[in-house]
């Protein structure tokens, strides 16, 4: 059997760009039983509700829901079970003087697999008030009429 090689993506948390301004990303790997493991190779997880919290020296991943592998057995795995990421001591002590700072929250960004191994993009965020998001929302429309007009005037179809 060849080696996979490559970043095969599982799942995306779109809301988190939306509802979180994002200042810092980290890859982590995670900790995951076997048929964790089989249930994200069928593409089933959901990160909508996840977050990520350090406590006593480790990262931990809350909330992601990994639904139960369909043709386990009893040795299925509990689906919001709390996952251990894998980070270096010193990325952890950065992280940890970041969140404590004020405002800011661990939120996973995706999940996908690097290499045949699954990893976990954890970004460093700040949470957004309503009338951010509808600030950003406008700005991003605004860009995309611009991008809109200056593609016809380039066609030649000034309108």
């Amino acid at each position: 059997m060849a080696k996979e090689t490559g970043r095969k993506l599982v799942a995306q948390n779109r809301r988190a760009r939306h509802d979180y301004t994002i200042l810092d990303t980290i890859e982590a790997g995670i900790v995951l039983q076997g048929t964790e493991v089989k249930s994200l190779r069928a593409g089933r997880v959901s990160l909508v509700d996840a977050f990520a919290q350090i406590s006593e020296g480790e990262a931990w991943l809350h909330g992601m829901h990994i639904p139960e592998y369909t043709e386990g057995t009893w040795t299925n795995h509990a689906p919001r079970r709390r996952r251990k990421l894998l980070l270096h001591r010193d990325e952890i002590a950065k992280l940890v003087g970041k969140t404590q700072e004020g405002g800011l929250t661990l939120v996973p960004l995706s999940l996908y697999f690097k290499d045949g191994r699954a990893k976990v993009e954890v970004a460093l965020a700040r949470g957004r008030k309503t009338y951010d998001k509808r600030h950003a929302l406008a700005e991003r429309d605004a860009s995309r009429e611009v991008s809109r007009a200056l593609g016809r005037r380039a066609k030649g179809r000034d309108d």
